[in-house]
């Protein structure tokens, strides 16, 4: 039988995406102790007042006051992650308490931490709007610093750093938001060009099997159909009726006429079948090739010109593989003694062994069943133009090797056997090995 072709190449399952960028060098909670240790060494050292344009407060104040709006401000860190945005709004709610009072640093450089990460979650149209929300905000403080103080000087000396600061933070943030938005692209081009690839390599095999279905109708199964015809038009002119019960038996060339004519229909039956499932691509195709059908094959290899002694010593049912590789075994074992041992002896032995010591089984529930055709004697028909290339022993040790079986063909004293032990299950486990046949 031509099994029916199975796609190798099937599209696997897509893997996780990977991150497109690395991991922070620090978690949140990590962070936020950053950023207070910094608050109260900064107070150690002094540096309050930076923005006393703004205070509000008559008098200067201790450093360590600094720590009221750092402190809160560095627990904001901890929704970096899970709340961005807000946190943002927090933050920049301490930094305009701390630039109208004490004038710290650490509440502006969490704005700036949130205010990145806020930007690495935006789309690329929030993003435009984000610009403009900082572009507004530098302006603001310049404002306020020209009103405060009254000398543009000041407000330029305040504005510049304020919106370089902000503006460098906003454009790194916007460039890896960017990188990782190009790097989830090429995944996804990726990905479509690997699907692409499939869908032309399954329309390639599609092309193919349709070519061969093709070829299989208009060569394989005319020449077929032609033998069937020729074969029952010879018997139609043979000037008498097939015989009935009780005359003449044919004569052997009608005898093998029929069993020509028989052969093809079924090849040709068969052939239908395989050109369907090409076509269609189902899996409805089964030949019907299997222990049952051993009896049918003993008498077709009788008619072709062989002696054939059939032993069936199997009880109970295969496995449905094993059973099909059973009837190919004895099929294509049968074909073989004919092209080679026409008019010879062929004995088929159908049996039960156990799989641990590879004795036959006593009370006919063996693991293991064991398919043995050997022919002896006779002649071969082959010519020049139908020499076998040796290929079909080859399938069929590949066909009981896929059941888990093990397949041998070879001349053993004057017989020529071919040997099969099939599981009568399902299928051994990989690797496993059969014991040696017992001499008998």
């Amino acid at each position: 039988m031509v099994e029916r072709e199975r796609t190798a190449g099937r599209m696997e399952p897509p893997s996780e995406p990977r991150s497109a960028t690395r991991g922070p060098l620090m978690s949140p909670p990590l962070l936020a102790v950053v950023y207070a240790l910094l608050a109260v060494v900064f107070a150690a050292l002094g540096l309050s007042g930076l923005w006393d344009v703004f205070s509000l407060l008559p008098d200067p104040v201790s450093p360590w006051w600094t720590l009221a709006t750092a402190i809160p401000a560095a627990a904001l860190v901890l929704l970096k992650q899970r709340a961005p945005g807000a946190g943002l709004i927090a933050v920049v709610v301490l930094f305009a308490a701390d630039l109208l009072t004490t004038g710290g640093i650490v509440p502006l450089l969490v704005v700036l931490e949130l205010m990145q990460a806020l930007i690495l979650v935006l789309s690329a149209e929030h993003r435009r709007r984000a610009l403009v929300g900082v572009v507004a905000a530098c302006a603001l403080v310049a404002v306020a610093a020209l009103l405060r103080s009254g000398d543009i000087r000041v407000a330029l000396m305040i504005a510049l750093p304020f919106g370089a600061l902000l503006g460098f933070s906003y454009w790194y943030a916007n460039s890896t938001a960017q990188s990782r938005e190009l790097v989830e692209l090429y995944r996804q081009r990726a990905e479509d060009a690997t699907r692409l690839a499939e869908f032309d390599r399954s329309g390639a095999v599609r092309d193919e099997r349709e070519r061969m279905a093709r070829e299989l109708h208009d060569i394989v199964a005319g020449h077929v159909t032609a033998v069937a015809i020729r074969s029952e038009a010879a018997l139609m002119s043979g000037g008498s009726a097939p015989p009935v019960d009780g005359a003449a038996p044919a004569s052997r060339e009608r005898e093998a006429l029929r069993a020509v004519r028989d052969s093809s229909l079924e090849a040709h039956g068969a052939l239908r079948s395989m050109i369907a499932v090409l076509r269609e691509g189902s899996d409805g195709f089964s030949a019907p090739i299997g222990r049952e059908m051993v009896p049918r094959l003993v008498e077709e290899a009788e008619r072709s010109g062989v002696r054939v002694t059939l032993h069936d010593g199997i009880e109970g049912s295969l496995c449905q593989p094993s059973d099909h590789a059973l009837g190919r075994v004895v099929q294509e074992a049968l074909a073989n003694s004919v092209r080679h041992a026409s008019g010879g002896e062929v004995e088929v032995r159908l049996r039960e062994a156990d799989r641990v010591d590879g004795a036959d089984s006593v009370d006919g529930a063996g693991d293991v069943v064991v398919v043995e055709v050997s022919s002896r004697g006779g002649g071969s028909l082959v010519v020049p133009e139908l020499r076998g290339s040796g290929l079909g022993l080859g399938l069929l040790a590949e066909r009981v090797r896929i059941v888990g079986g093990e397949f041998s063909a070879g001349r053993e004293g004057e017989a020529w056997v071919v040997r099969a032990r099939l599981p009568r299950g399902t299928a051994f486990p990989e690797g496993a090995e059969f014991p040696r046949e017992v001499e008998r």
